[in-house]
């Protein structure tokens, strides 16, 4: 049987919302529902938390995590994430905790449920795969996504001109629900995960916010409220 550890991701200097990730939510640490998923789930052995910040690890150890302190050189706004997960993984291999399966739980996506870590748990087949949350979009870069030009705007995409959304591919968000792996594929990242076998699991609208700022904290949190009369199981 596989032997599986959660990590969370946490650092102290967020810019979209301060001090995010241990903001109240509900009453709680955005980081507690995290925490508080993998620790329900029994195939999830261990709990970390990986940050720069003592607030944020002392907050974690209150909820029953195990901490990793993180170097301020690799929790920057431009640090890439992987260099995180890298050093999580390293730390432990420093200290002979092995283990098989890595699941990163990221604190912005508090509306996830457990059976979307068990789904993209048993997706895992070999140390080349990497699983993934999505969401279907109603956004094509091929019909209403664009970027500024100077003082215009133009498609995001150079292809065919597509006159209404049904005739675009159907597109998809890359969520913050969940990113499942072998441990040894963080090892061997180069560049970025999208390098292995990228697979993933779908995960429906109404669950899949990423707060990136205030306005999605809001909506995560008035959906969070409101799970019993939307009739979401939030768990």
């Amino acid at each position: 049987m596989s032997l599986n550890y959660a990590f969370i991701f946490a650092r102290g200097g967020s810019k979209g919302i301060k001090n995010k990730n241990i903001r109240l939510f509900n009453g709680k640490p955005l980081i507690y529902y995290s925490i508080k998923l993998a620790k329900k789930i029994s195939s999830i052995k261990k709990v970390f938390v990986s940050s720069d910040n003592k607030k944020i690890l002392d907050i974690a150890k209150k909820f029953g995590a195990e901490t990793i302190l993180r170097p301020k050189s690799i929790a920057k706004d431009n640090s890439p994430e992987i260099e995180a997960w890298k050093h999580a993984v390293n730390y432990l291999k420093k200290k002979k905790d092995y283990f098989d399966n890595f699941i990163c739980l990221p604190c912005t996506s508090p509306l996830r449920i457990s059976k979307d870590i068990i789904l993209a748990l048993k997706k895992i087949k070999n140390n080349n795969d990497i699983v993934l949350g999505i969401s279907a979009t109603n956004k094509s870069p091929n019909f209403n996504m664009v970027k500024k030009f100077r003082k215009r705007v133009k498609l995001l995409s150079k292809k065919k001109i597509l006159h209404s959304r049904q005739e675009a591919d159907k597109t998809y968000n890359l969520t913050t629900i969940i990113y499942a792996c072998r441990y040894k594929y963080i090892l061997n990242i180069r560049k970025s995960f999208w390098d292995g076998n990228v697979k993933y699991i779908e995960i429906p609208k109404i669950r899949s916010i990423d707060i990136d700022d205030i306005i999605d904290f809001r909506i995560a949190e008035f959906i969070y409220k409101n799970k019993k009369k939307m009739k979401l199981k939030l768990n």
